[in-house]
């Protein structure tokens, strides 16, 4: 077996994240990052928005798109597969190095109020979400040269601004903003800057993690791997693993090894999606719409902020001029429609939940992924808050087009807590606050799946943030490791 000092699953924003951070930390750290997916586009990990030429774009897209659109589901988002779950018929993953970060929307805010988990302390989780925002290069100012913006955010403000609540803002964008005012969009490759070029570092992709292997259940000593494309398999040997897949398939992971604590894959968390588009009234909307794959950037994106006395987050974008059908006759210009998009906050179970179907294997002997999802009564009345308001921000806009609509359950790609974190060993959680699986002394899990608090708002820059202080912890734990 080969071996090296950590082993990192999955290469999306917060695996390359704690690869990042933690070769920062310590460049003398062998590391290993894995991926079971392809390289898509001339650098590892970057966002497919990034790709000029139209037809390299689609190809590469295509190549991880998949074909299959199940019952009650609407046909898989590019660069998405849909797992095929009754109970979630939207819910999917994406395969390939960066992952989902390799297809986002970058939108990056601040969780707030009781979004925050209450036993994390506030002081490092503020340092984390800095570093978090350095490293996705965030920034309030993406869109400052979008003509309609200002009037965007004066109507949203005028309707939805009180004391005591974050107000209405420019979304904060993973996005870095060239000379032209061009956007490149953040995937993991700008995370990652020049990682996977420092010795030590290495980004392996087609590798399917298939167990994490422990030594008495409660150390890892590494990983079983395969290769997706000959199916060979091998083990590589660690000091330590850090899991940070999805929030599907990093507790399909741990299941498969063995780790199988009694939270594990519960508390499933989506964020229910209603959505909504608005013509705006043309205060002179340009006739040509900029060549390229960004947001045109007329009217930006902008942010209504959750607050736990109104558990939504809100955010409108400019749609294409005909996403949605208008009546005949009616001419509408490039910028003029915006889409508006509320995610709401669910309330947690531990019903809700993925489990794994040990019955029916792949061809990499991994267990088939299944969900049980429910909305409550109190994610019905959020829902229709949730809709209520949409109608009022749409008519404050401009001309609401057509009724609101609730997206299948899934739609958000925003899963979260089924490897949640927790202040006790408990049974409610899978690891501590710093991502460490309890009960073992060197696993740890990342990505969304380890947010604990039910959400509204994005959050890949919360995932990130956590893993920053994963990082840190791992690298202190090895320091120690090596002192004693």
């Amino acid at each position: 077996m080969s071996g090296y000092d950590v082993v990192i699953v999955g290469s999306g924003p917060v695996g390359t994240a704690i690869a990042r951070e933690l070769a920062d930390l310590d460049p003398a750290l062998r590391l290993l990052v894995l991926d079971a997916g392809p390289v898509l586009g001339p650098e590892p990990g970057g966002h497919v928005k990034n790709i000029a030429d139209a037809d390299a774009r689609a190809a590469a897209v295509a190549t991880v798109t998949g074909t299959r659109t199940p019952p009650g589901a609407t046909p898989p988002r590019p660069g998405t597969a849909l797992i095929g779950a009754p109970a979630m018929p939207n819910a999917a993953t994406a395969t390939n190095v960066g992952g989902m970060g390799a297809h986002w929307t970058c939108a990056c805010p601040r969780p707030g109020d009781d979004e925050i988990p209450d036993f994390v302390d506030p002081a490092a989780f503020g340092t984390a979400l800095t570093r978090a925002e350095e490293l996705l290069h965030v920034t309030t100012h993406a869109f400052d040269r979008a003509p309609l913006t200002p009037t965007v955010r004066k109507l949203l403000g005028e309707r939805f601004d009180q004391p005591g609540r974050r107000p209405v803002g420019p979304m904060p964008m993973a996005v870095t903003v060239g000379a032209d005012g061009s956007p490149h969009w953040t995937g993991p490759a700008v995370i990652a800057g020049d990682l996977w070029r420092r010795p030590g570092v290495t980004l392996l992709p087609g590798t399917l993690a298939r167990r994490v292997l422990m030594e008495d259940g409660r150390r890892a000593t590494g990983v079983e791997v395969a290769d997706t494309a000959t199916g060979a398999v091998r083990r590589i040997s660690a000091r330590a693993v850090v899991v940070a897949g999805d929030a599907l398939r990093t507790p399909r992971l741990l299941w498969a090894s063995g780790v199988r604590p009694a939270a594990l894959g519960r508390y499933l968390n989506d964020q229910p999606q209603v959505m909504a588009a608005a013509l705006l009234d043309d205060p002179g909307v340009p006739d040509a719409s900029p060549a390229g794959t960004a947001i045109v950037p007329l009217s930006g994106v902008s942010w209504v902020p959750y607050a736990a006395d109104r558990p939504f987050h809100g955010q409108v974008m400019q749609l294409d001029a005909s996403p949605v059908p208008l009546d005949p006759g009616v001419t509408v210009r490039p910028g003029q429609v915006v889409g508006l998009g509320w995610f709401c906050r669910k309330q947690l179970s531990p019903d809700d939940r993925v489990w794994f179907d040990d019955g029916d294997l792949d061809e990499h002997g991994m267990p088939a992924i299944r969900l049980e999802y429910r909305l409550t009564a109190a994610d019905h009345a959020a829902i229709a808050a949730a809709t209520t308001e949409i109608k009022a921000a749409a008519a404050a806009l401009g001309r609401p087009l057509d009724e609101p609509f609730v997206m299948p359950a899934g739609s958000s790609l925003h899963y979260q807590g089924t490897t949640r974190m927790g202040p006790a060993d408990d049974g409610t959680s899978v690891c501590d606050a710093t991502g460490r699986v309890w009960g073992t002394g060197n696993l740890y899990v990342g990505g969304n799946n380890v947010i604990p608090t039910a959400t509204a708002c994005n959050p890949t820059l919360t995932a990130v943030a956590f893993g920053v202080m994963s990082a840190r912890a791992l690298q202190a734990r090895l320091r120690a490791e090596e002192g004693s």
